[in-house]
């Protein structure tokens, strides 16, 4: 088959990089093996789907640890009001909730998938259920894809195939296989927004836990690298949750640095605060055993682990506890240390990090330096962010910028 563009991938960043492509003008095929497009967009932030961040550039750029610099023609082509202005033109209102994470009104993920089908067919994109195998090459310049089922002939391609994560959904690092036969550098590829693993038992121990309102601080070599509020999941192997995956993207070293989780388990109080409360309900439990004292002051599965890092023995009676004991036990409160060994296989993260290195792509165009006619757009490439939106927003401008730039390139 013969096209002008064809785009590998049906997620968020393939999507837009068709739908650009064809309002260039250009004849446009997407290939996607999944059933049907978007299967990750749709359970992105919970299945509501956080667009992208509604904030100012250089704020974009903040929350872009790595290769951010990479992105800034990028943005400068499509930034978050883009987005936003993008949408509403396709029938999908948007929201700003805190921390400006945009959402649809409706809160629904589907509705942004099946607005960029809708597109997708208005502008006469060809979507064809076909894994890409290899890249057709000639004269050192690109000619076309092979597929599972078929060949297809076009001077230009997009390679939008997503990371490593969640290989349900189709991301398999199809992408990084192609990239590298092209003759591009792919960095190590690990898990961002990703659980954590923990050196030790605690975390089993308190499997099935959820903490509410707790403050959790990284450590890297005992520096704070990241603290925020929020919630969190004891598992068997550690910890998860919002929280938890929002700190895993500032942990980038795990072979050369330490790091340690450390819990605060009464945010809202400060030491004087807490020492009295600890006081107030030492004197409402003045005679019972200290493991008998905590029921008031922490959730019950907890206890037997509080106490045991405390050093407080657990049969002693409240009225005996000392005044240095109970200092240690309310700074145990406010710090609780969990050891982490590294994260989670990247095939359970939200996002890859890693993938076709930033300076053998063009950043005005996302065309390849190693083989012209190629393009890259989203998680394939070696750029990855924080939790927020940061992540979409990428997707969506390099998928516009890639896709424009392609059909532009298809007409000579």
């Amino acid at each position: 088959m013969k096209c002008d563009v064809i785009v590998i991938g049906g997620g968020p960043a393939g999507m837009m990089a068709s739908i650009a492509a064809a309002e260039s003008g250009a004849r446009v095929i997407l290939l996607e093996p999944n059933s049907r497009l978007g299967k990750k967009l749709n359970i992105t932030g919970k299945g509501r789907c956080n667009l992208t961040n509604n904030c100012p550039p250089a704020e974009l750029m903040q929350n872009i640890p790595r290769n951010s610099r990479f992105l800034y023609s990028a943005f400068s082509q499509m930034n978050s009001q883009d987005v936003m202005a993008f949408f509403e033109g396709l029938g999908v209102p948007v929201k700003t909730e805190r921390g400006n994470r945009v959402f649809p009104v409706s809160d629904r993920s589907f509705d942004v998938s099946a607005a960029l089908e809708r597109r997708l067919k208005e502008l006469g994109v060809v979507i064809l259920r076909d894994r890409a195998l290899g890249l057709l090459q000639k004269d050192s310049r690109l000619t076309g894809v092979r597929g599972e089922r078929e060949t297809y002939t076009a001077p230009c391609a997009v390679v939008a195939t997503g990371g490593l994560s969640y290989p349900l959904t189709g991301s398999t690092g199809d992408g990084y296989r192609l990239s590298e036969e092209a003759g591009h550098t792919v960095t190590p590829l690990r898990g961002s927004l990703v659980p954590l693993e923990e050196e030790g038992s605690i975390c089993a121990a308190l499997q099935g836990l959820s903490l509410r309102n707790v403050r959790l601080t990284v450590l890297e070599e005992g520096r704070s690298i990241f603290t925020d509020f929020g919630e969190l999941l004891f598992t068997h192997f550690g910890l998860s949750g919002p929280l938890v995956l929002s700190a895993s993207a500032h942990m980038r070293d795990f072979e050369g640095k330490r790091y340690t989780a450390v819990i605060d388990l009464k945010p809202a109080l400060d030491q004087q605060q807490l020492d009295r409360r600890i006081l107030a309900d030492f004197e409402k439990y003045r005679n019972s055993d200290f493991v008998n004292a905590l029921n008031d002051l922490l959730p019950h599965k907890l206890i037997d682990v509080f106490v045991e890092h405390s050093g407080i023995p657990p049969r002693c009676k409240v009225h005996s506890v000392t005044r240095e004991q109970r200092q240690g036990m309310a700074a145990l409160l406010k710090a609780f240390p969990i050891p982490v060994r590294g994260p989670r296989p990247v095939d359970e993260a939200i996002v890859t990090a890693g993938g076709v290195a930033v300076g053998e792509v063009n950043p005005s165009t996302m065309g390849s330096k190693k083989l012209p006619g190629l393009y890259f757009a989203g998680e394939v490439l070696d750029v990855d962010a924080y939790t927020g939106g940061f992540n979409l927003q990428i997707a969506w401008a390099t998928g516009y910028v890639a896709g424009q730039y392609a059909a532009w390139a298809s007409q000579g």
